[in-house]
């Protein structure tokens, strides 16, 4: 079956195109107009993936995603925005976004973070974690990082819970802990957290995050992986308690507790 893609996009031009153009690379598309009519497509017959403009007439493309997450909808939504600023890319992440491309783009651009959304969504794989590559799928890609799947000896492998530096991670039920107080994470911040405590104590470079997050690296400009971890530092730290995520300049981040 195509996967089904939600296109709400209100530049006539623009929408025709890239109907056309992910017709042809295989989805089933769905195209509307504005935000009213997304949303009332999305209840309707939900589909796989959300591709809405932001700057929409009515209801825009930021309260489409507030609505959807208040819900509980948690279908993967791609953002297409005119506005570069940062703080605006932020608004979008916040509103519940999980990835943005920015106008002008490249329609190839879009197919890859569309699959990279996809992937992250599609049936759990062999070793019962979400999100992660098994070891069949490693060597179908090719080699990869080693710290991509290398497991810290403070974070003993499990099906359903692992833990590091204090922190707690149920796998099935989604939720997180650090000591006693439970965190509340989107789906994205649990699977770079998963991440991250799963190679405590490694250094993790940009681009073996954005490969295993994202699926796809989005280049030494991209600030997605600084804003994620920027949420997950303000929800995991508290006065007092030692800072568990550590920027490692110019190469990237890890886990660990000082």
């Amino acid at each position: 079956m195509p996967q089904t893609v939600l296109l709400a996009e209100d530049d006539r031009a623009i929408r025709h195109a890239l109907e056309r153009a992910l017709t042809l690379e295989g989805y089933q598309v769905t195209a509307v107009a504005d935000g009213v009519e997304a949303l009332a497509q999305a209840h309707r017959t939900p589909p796989d993936v959300l591709l809405l403009d932001v700057m929409m007439p009515g209801i825009d493309g930021l309260q489409v995603c507030r609505v959807l997450r208040a819900e509980g909808d948690r279908t993967p939504i791609l953002m297409l925005t005119a506005l570069v600023e940062t703080a605006d890319r932020i608004a979008g992440l916040d509103a519940g976004a999980d990835d943005y491309v920015v106008k002008p783009f490249d329609v190839e651009e879009v197919f890859a973070r569309l699959r990279a959304l996809l992937r992250r969504t599609s049936p759990v794989p062999a070793n019962g974690v979400p999100g992660t590559a098994s070891a069949s799928d490693a060597l179908r890609d090719g080699p990869q990082p080693a710290s991509a799947f290398s497991a810290s000896a403070t974070a003993p492998a499990s099906d359903k819970q692992i833990t590091a530096a204090g922190l707690r991670m149920d796998l099935q039920a989604r939720r997180v802990w650090r000591a006693e107080r439970e965190l509340e994470l989107t789906r994205t911040e649990f699977e770079l957290l998963e991440l991250l405590v799963r190679n405590a104590g490694i250094v993790l470079d940009h681009s073996t995050i954005y490969d295993r997050i994202w699926g796809y690296d989005f280049g030494p400009g991209s600030k997605n992986l600084a804003v994620y971890v920027g949420y997950l530092r303000r929800k995991l730290d508290a006065p007092g308690a030692p800072q568990l995520i550590h920027t490692v300049r110019g190469v990237g981040y890890v886990l660990r507790e000082d």
